[in-house]
């Protein structure tokens, strides 16, 4: 006992600088685990608390489990959440490190940190404007597109009642929107590699593409295997703007829109089952868990020095 404080008052000030976030994370993350009880409860409200409305709710074990499974939507939701999130993944880690990279070489600076602004603005906008951004594009009556169109001679689409057209629109303005918050984490770490890294590449004759591909490449595949790791762990859970604000919740839409976080938001509107809500939460949250773990197991396996932990 007397090594450990002796351990705290050595590094106090280190500990002092962590203990903000470490306060954080114990309420918000935490502290509300003690919740995760209700998603085995039939939950009902107490006056006298949320503490007292769990202890006195009903215990139904699995059931709440059921209403994700036990219904014809089942496929359809993980489906959805499962593919929209992989080709997040991939798209959204080409298209990320690419425009570092391009932006990485632009010999302005000043222009850069102007086209690194502009996209990382789209970061900051909530999905309730992009949603009516969108709507500005795809309006049957008013929209951009369809009057692009009819400039054309081609008649107007009905954007929000056309399913086949929607994956598309999803990943764009999904890439839209985050690459620039990505691009910036990459570029950050490209802006750390040595230079004379790719001066003895010059000198040896490396064109520029050899550059990227035996310089910067390599030394960002730790950066890029860590963010990798945190999107998989996140590979079930949807977001829910992009997928409930920006198809503005059209029931024509479902099959291809309809994603896990999506559909328990709407039975929660229908029957007000806390439970139910707190029961799928609970599962993304352990399947993330498990697939953080065992990806990051295969990435220990292949390079040590890569893993996340």
């Amino acid at each position: 006992m007397a090594a450990f404080f002796k351990n705290v008052m050595r590094n106090k000030v280190m500990l002092f600088m962590v203990l903000p976030g470490a306060i954080w994370f114990f309420f918000f993350s935490y502290l509300p685990l003690v919740g995760t009880v209700a998603a085995f409860k039939q939950y009902r409200f107490n006056r006298e608390g949320f503490w007292a409305s769990i202890y006195t709710s009903k215990w139904v074990g699995w059931d709440n489990f059921k209403f994700l499974f036990n219904n014809n939507d089942a496929y359809v939701i993980t489906r959805n959440t499962l593919l929209y999130n992989l080709v997040f993944i991939i798209l959204g880690l080409v298209f990320s490190v690419a425009m570092a990279i391009l932006l990485s070489e632009l010999i302005n600076k000043r222009l850069a940190k102007l086209y690194q602004t502009g996209m990382f603005l789209p970061y900051f906008l909530s999905w309730v404007i992009v949603g009516y951004f969108a709507f500005s594009f795809l309006s049957m009556d008013r929209g951009m597109l369809n009057q692009i169109l009819a400039g054309f001679g081609i008649e107007p689409i009905q954007w929000y009642s056309e399913a086949a057209y929607w994956p598309y629109i999803l990943i764009l303005v999904s890439l839209w929107k985050a690459i620039g918050y990505n691009s910036v984490v990459y570029l950050a770490s490209i802006l750390g590699i040595d230079k004379s890294l790719y001066e003895a590449a010059m000198i040896d004759g490396a064109s520029k593409w050899q550059q990227i591909r035996n310089v910067t490449l390599p030394l960002l595949s730790p950066i890029i295997i860590i963010m990798t790791l945190l999107a998989v762990g996140r590979i079930f859970y949807a977001d829910f703007g992009l997928f409930y604000q920006v198809p503005r919740d059209s029931g024509t839409l479902y099959s291809v829109t309809n994603v896990i976080d999506t559909y328990v938001y709407r039975g929660l509107k229908t029957t007000g089952e806390i439970g139910m809500s707190t029961a799928a939460g609970l599962y993304q949250s352990v399947v993330g868990f498990v697939l953080v773990i065992l990806s990051n197991y295969v990435v220990r396996k292949i390079d040590k020095d890569s893993a996340l932990f």
